[in-house]
């Protein structure tokens, strides 16, 4: 009997825990949910984005512990009684705004008669934020519809950061439930108005929607003609720009474009957060960046498929550059059946499918520095083709394209390699030193743009230039009239 009793007693203890536990995380989360409301107010009153950047930021932290009763309390607590955004919110979130709410609502409208439109978009945004955690899509979208009226009919600079975080989650409600090109009029309408306006957070976050929009259904070029009738603002985040360059270098694989496009690449990787919570990311970009650096003729470094968070993904990756490092053509057929489905999935299938040629011309290059004298039908077992006359024309185009420096006697059918000419007697090593030193004044270039200053410093520094200026004048005005006896010279000084 004790034995149960004991049990029965750890039992209440344990829940007791929990729950105190649960109201603690609940309370912390309304603290920091109301300090987040003074920052708003703050941002309207001194017109600093600076404020609502903090909001945004603490915003991540706060998703971990939101739920439906937070919501619902704070909702409670800022908007008047008889406001009809309260009903709406509090019907989402499968609250109903009854009798038992009088009381707060009687202070709520005591203590906020209005409501700033800051705060009421950034209560939207975590209501729609907690739907799309909850997988509730088609709630979500109902909200955010709701929601993108209410920045259609504002215009005020204080929600520029709001209104572009507003409309990533409502093309992300339209994403997962396969509706994108319904709402693609609507991201075209809000980037010329975002870009009338200067809005530079919107205008950066809605070109990256409406490429994203594109590339759901290879629509590669209306995406070019997009780029290329749009300015990407200078002073959007570092995210929104790694965003663009894996866009751009994607556009510019597809063209054939693989200089440009690796060099884009190569910017969102340096630009995008080097995290886990950016893993996915990651993993496109240096897919795509694996991808291109074949096409290119280079071999990806081995350290990058040893990464933690790219070693498993990047596996199929890895057996096609081994397939193409070694020339092997019946390695790179096995590689791309067995991975078909997961190259087409990343959309990388078609240019996979360019990379065969790279094969054989490796394959050749690597027989023309093994092997003075090769027949042709030694070289048409060895890359594995169809027939003799095959080898001869991927030989001679081989030899034309610069691959290899041989020669191919037609009559008795065999290929003859050249003696390897001195590298350093080229240009090669020029330009290979000129791709350096680019690279690295664009880096020290984008290092410098990417620098931060505290807001407003520069003003307590003009005041006081101002203030010795006007003192300046002063003297001299004081020495010109004479005014002025020794010892105060003396003493100033």
């Amino acid at each position: 009997m004790s034995v149960s009793q004991d049990v029965e007693m750890d039992t209440v203890d344990e829940i007791a825990d929990t729950q105190k536990k649960v109201s603690e995380a609940d309370a912390l989360g309304l603290a920091d949910l109301k300090q987040n409301f003074v920052l708003l107010e703050r941002a309207v009153s001194t017109f600093e984005s600076r404020f609502i950047t903090r909001v945004l930021r603490t915003t991540a932290s706060i998703r971990k512990r939101l739920n439906a009763e937070i919501l619902s309390q704070v909702i409670r607590d800022v908007y008047p009684r008889d406001s009809i955004d309260k009903g709406r919110l509090l019907n989402f979130l499968g609250k109903d705004s009854g009798i038992m709410d009088v009381d707060l609502d009687d202070i709520a409208a005591k203590d906020n008669p209005q409501v700033l439109p800051e705060t009421d978009l950034y209560l939207h945004l975590l209501v729609m934020i907690y739907l799309l955690d909850k997988q509730d899509y088609d709630q979500g979208i109902l909200l955010s519809n709701e929601t993108i009226r209410k920045i259609q009919n504002s215009n005020r600079r204080t929600l520029d950061q709001l209104s572009a975080r507003i409309y990533f989650y409502y093309a992300r409600f339209y994403e997962l439930t396969e509706k994108l090109a319904e709402i693609r009029p609507v991201l075209l309408a809000a980037q010329r108005t975002a870009t009338l306006r200067h809005d530079d957070d919107s205008q950066a976050t809605l070109l990256n929607l409406l490429l994203r929009n594109y590339f759901y259904y290879n629509l590669y070029d209306q995406a070019d003609k997009l780029v290329s009738k749009t300015t990407f603002p200078e002073t959007a985040g570092n995210n929104q720009q790694a965003r663009y360059m894996y866009y751009l270098g994607r556009i510019k694989a597809i063209q054939l474009d693989y200089t440009a496009s690796h060099m884009h690449l190569n910017q969102a990787i340096r630009k995008a957060p080097q995290n886990t919570v950016t893993a996915g990311f990651q993993q496109a970009v240096y897919k795509l960046s694996i991808i291109v650096q074949l096409l290119m003729g280079d071999i990806p470094e081995r350290s990058i498929f040893r990464q933690p968070v790219l070693k498993k993904p990047l596996v199929p990756y890895l057996h096609i550059v081994q397939a193409v490092r070694i020339g092997d053509l019946s390695k790179f057929q096995e590689t791309l059946a067995k991975y078909s489905d997961v190259f087409r999935k990343d959309k990388t299938f078609t240019l996979i499918l360019r990379l065969r040629h790279n094969v054989i011309k490796t394959g050749i290059r690597m027989i023309s520095l093994s092997y003075s004298r090769i027949s042709l039908r030694d070289i048409c077992l060895k890359l594995h083709l169809d027939s003799e006359k095959d080898a001869e024309y991927i030989v001679a185009k081989a030899i034309r394209d610069g691959v290899i420096d041989a020669i191919i006697d037609h009559e008795k059918g065999f290929m003859k390699s050249k003696e390897n000419a001195d590298i350093y007697s080229t240009n090669e090593p020029q330009s290979a030193f000129n791709a350096r030193i680019t690279f690295c004044l664009n880096l020290h270039n984008d290092s410098v743009k990417a620098m931060r200053f505290p807001l407003n410093a520069h003003r307590k520094e003009l005041d006081s230039a101002e203030a010795l200026r006007e003192r300046e004048r002063e003297l001299a005005k004081e020495i010109a009239e004479g005014d002025m006896d020794d010892e105060d010279e003396v003493g100033d000084y």
